[in-house]
């Protein structure tokens, strides 16, 4: 059976004692759980003494999930054992620790796959590493703010109108994509800082390529046009988002949760609740900006080009 065994830490500024209740107690999972967010519809049954539950979901598949053994604000074991979308079961650990008046969290996985999917393992394993990555960020938001600061609105099927565009492609570690996007918008901020009558819509990203295992993303920070300019600055290219139906989730919070919103739409095309037109990139709109509010506040629309 190809083994799993991955490991993900974070630093919560919040008292030991609060974060390990908020691990402890079930209860408070379908608040920060990173696969719950994904489907709010979800079937959840919790135990009374909130030390166990089950799920039964169309994305999330279901399974069961229960406090094996625990140590007051040090360390939480559960046992979680998967029916669909295949039957498994995995060994989980939280380790917590006491650091600089906060909490340093590592979530552990132990699990295995079935045989005959042993050439999904390294694919498995970018996977479950990235759902750990936003678990724990949203466990950071709960634990630190009493709530998350990740909000999906499924808007559902409508038509993109379709824009011309310049922008910047670049290629990054996924790590770095939030620090080469901004700089790649300030950029353009320059240059279209004293021509406002060129814009003609909402800055956008479009993605061209995810390569999960290496962890490596290709994307274009761009803004649509009303014309193509007859000379653009070095490095920049031109492109078109032709009208086009589109599924459409939207986001509120900062642009560091916004794996929650791409990772439910995938969801949902893996689970065939729509119909992807490959021949366009995904992208996102931005309908405001860091300068303009709170990075709680920001809203990003996540569109997916559907047939």
């Amino acid at each position: 059976m190809p083994k799993i065994n991955l490991s993900r830490s974070i630093s919560i500024n919040a008292p030991i004692d609060k974060v390990y209740q908020c691990v402890s107690d079930l209860g408070h999972w379908t608040i920060w759980s990173p696969w719950l967010i994904t489907e709010p519809e979800a079937k959840v049954t919790l135990a009374e003494d909130h030390k166990s539950y089950s799920w039964e979901g169309n994305r999330t598949g279901s399974g069961n999930m229960k406090i094996a053994a625990e140590q007051t604000n040090q360390s939480i074991d559960l046992d979680l054992q998967f029916i669909t979308p295949w039957k498994s079961t995995a060994k989980v650990r939280f380790d917590l620790v006491e650091l600089n008046g906060g909490t340093q969290v590592t979530w552990h996985m132990d699990s295995s796959l079935p045989f005959f999917m042993f050439w999904f393992k390294k694919m498995m394993i970018a996977f479950i590493g990235m759902d750990y990555d936003r678990g724990l960020a949203l466990l950071k938001d709960y634990s630190e703010d009493g709530k998350v600061h990740s909000k999906l609105d499924f808007e559902g099927i409508n038509t993109y109108p379709g824009c011309q565009y310049i922008g910047i492609k670049n290629e990054c570690s996924i790590d770095l994509l939030g620090e080469k996007m901004a700089a790649d918008f300030q950029h353009i901020g320059n240059y279209v800082a004293d021509k406002n009558e060129l814009i003609s819509g909402e800055a956008l990203s479009i993605y061209h390529k995810w390569d999960i295992v290496n962890r490596v993303v290709v994307f274009t920070s761009a803004i649509p046009v009303k014309h193509i300019p007859k000379e653009l600055p070095e490095g920049y290219i031109t492109g078109e988002i032709p009208s086009v139906k589109v599924y459409t989730l939207k986001h509120t919070g900062p642009y560091h949760h916004l794996g929650n919103a791409w990772t439910t739409l995938n969801s949902m095309y893996r689970n065939k609740e729509f119909k992807l037109n490959k021949k366009i990139f995904p992208f996102e709109t931005y309908k405001n900006s860091p300068t303009e509010v709170p990075a709680n506040e920001l809203i990003t629309q996540i569109h997916f080009p559907i047939k």
